[in-house]
C-alpha cells in the first residue's frame, strides 16, 4: 500500500505534501530496522494503520492557521507528523518519554523538511507549555490523560471546535467516555474511511474548559 491511499481520501494535496507522504514510505522502514518504533509485523501496513489513521483527526476538524497541538506519547511521530504535513500552517510539539523514539521522529521530520514541528524527550507531567489541542493515539485511558493534560490547554479559543483533547482509539469506549459524556464527542472513522481496519476505530474529543 502506498501514497495512493492518502490521495484517495485527501485529493487536494500539494506536490510537496505528496512528496513528503511518499518519503515516509521509505524512511519509516529504514529507521525501523535500527530502532523499533512500529511493530515489525505491522510496518507493511504503514500507510493505512499509521499514516491514514493519524489523518482521521483531519476528518473531524479543520484547524485554523497557527493552531497549536501537543502530541502526547508520539512514539515514532504519530499522529503528529502526518498532521503536520497536512496542515503546514499549524504548529506541532511532539513529546515521548522514550528518547530513541523521539530521535526517530525528529530525524524523519528533518529528512522531509517539516518546519512546523518541534520535539521534546519527556513525559507530559513535566511539560508546562499550553496548546489549543492535545493529541494522543492509544497512549493511556482517557480519564488519566485528561487529568494530566488539563494544565496544558489554552484558555483563548480560535477554532470552531473548542480547545480540548483529540484521541485516536479503538474498540468499545462507552465506559471510558462515561465521565465526559457532557463534554465529549465520538466519531467513527469507518464513516470516513472504507478499509476494514477502521471498522472499530474512533476519534474521541473531550472539551476542556478552564
Amino acid at each position: 500500500m502506498s501514497i495512493e491511499i492518502i490521495e484517495k481520501y485527501f485529493p487536494k494535496l500539494t506536490i510537496e505534501q505528496k512528496e513528503q507522504f511518499e518519503a515516509l514510505g521509505h524512511l519509516y522502514p529504514e529507521w525501523n530496522e535500527r530502532i523499533n518504533v512500529i511493530s515489525r509485523k505491522d510496518i507493511d501496513n504503514l500507510y493505512i494503520h499509521h499514516i491514514l489513521h493519524s489523518l482521521g483527526i483531519a476528518k473531524v476538524m479543520s484547524p485554523k492557521p497557527e493552531t497549536s497541538f501537543i502530541d502526547v506519547g508520539t512514539g515514532g511521530g504519530f499522529p503528529g507528523i502526518p498532521l503536520a504535513i497536512l496542515f503546514p500552517e499549524c504548529n506541532y510539539y511532539l513529546i515521548d518519554r522514550i528518547g530513541k523514539k523521539i530521535r526517530v521522529a525528529e530525524e524523519i521530520a528533518r529528512s522531509i523538511g517539516l518546519k512546523n514541528v518541534t520535539f521534546r524527550h519527556c513525559g507530559v507531567e513535566e511539560e508546562k507549555q499550553t496548546f489549543d489541542f492535545v493529541l494522543s493515539r492509544a497512549v493511556m485511558p482517557l480519564f488519566d490523560l485528561v487529568r494530566l493534560v488539563r494544565k496544558n490547554i489554552k484558555k483563548e479559543q480560535k477554532n470552531a471546535l473548542p480547545n480540548g483533547v483529540l484521541c485516536l482509539k479503538g474498540g468499545d469506549l462507552q465506559a471510558e467516555i462515561q465521565p465526559f459524556k457532557r463534554t465529549s464527542l465520538m466519531f467513527n472513522l469507518n464513516e470516513y474511511f472504507n478499509e476494514e481496519f477502521f471498522k472499530t476505530k474512533k476519534v474521541v474529543y473531550v472539551q476542556i474548559s478552564k
